[in-house]
């Protein structure tokens, strides 16, 4: 079982330390997307990796619970925001890239909603527990957000932020 203090590490490292053409797109997701390290970019893709694997290990399989294992898939993908529609088929699965995973972290969200002028402001606002979704403060820049949570996003009512007249605040949160 092992030790419950030990923390499992949660993601893979690149197989060669050195591949130009791999540096070079890690630089520039890291840079658009303000995360911290690139551990946090290689656990999401290890998150899509892994949902790649599942599919590859479902698509030849017909039994009656594989046939449940790819809805449920589906409607997981379909509910975090990375498939357009509920009756896709696993094609599209395999087709999901590291950037719609991005681009459904809590972080992004809080930039594209115009709730924070930069990404490393919004990637701050929820660190220091700015930032409410559905009624809870989420601390965790990297939460994948379901559809439903986006929704139900904005600033703590304790929070000095919470105030539209705050001038931190981007230009779109004061307008509304």
């Amino acid at each position: 079982m092992g030790d419950p203090k030990k923390q499992k590490k949660k993601f893979v490292t690149p197989g060669h330390p050195w591949q130009k053409e791999r540096l070079d797109a890690e630089r520039v997701l890291v840079k658009e997307y303000a995360i911290k390290n690139k551990q946090e970019l290689w656990k999401t893709d290890s998150i899509r990796k892994g949902f790649n694997i599942q599919v590859k290990g479902m698509i030849a399989n017909d039994s009656p619970q594989s046939l449940l294992e790819k809805k449920q898939l589906i409607n997981k993908l379909y509910n975090l925001g990375l498939l357009s529609d509920k009756e896709t088929d696993l094609d599209a699965v395999l087709g999901i890239e590291l950037k719609d995973l991005l681009e459904r972290r809590l972080q992004t969200l809080v930039f594209r909603r115009g709730l924070a002028r930069t990404m490393e402001q919004a990637r701050q606002f929820i660190v220091h527990g700015h930032i409410l979704i559905g009624g809870k403060k989420v601390t965790s820049p990297s939460h994948l957000t379901t559809r439903t949570e986006e929704q139900s996003l904005g600033f703590a009512p304790g929070s000095p932020y919470s105030d539209s007249d705050h001038p931190e605040l981007a230009k779109e949160v004061k307008q509304k």
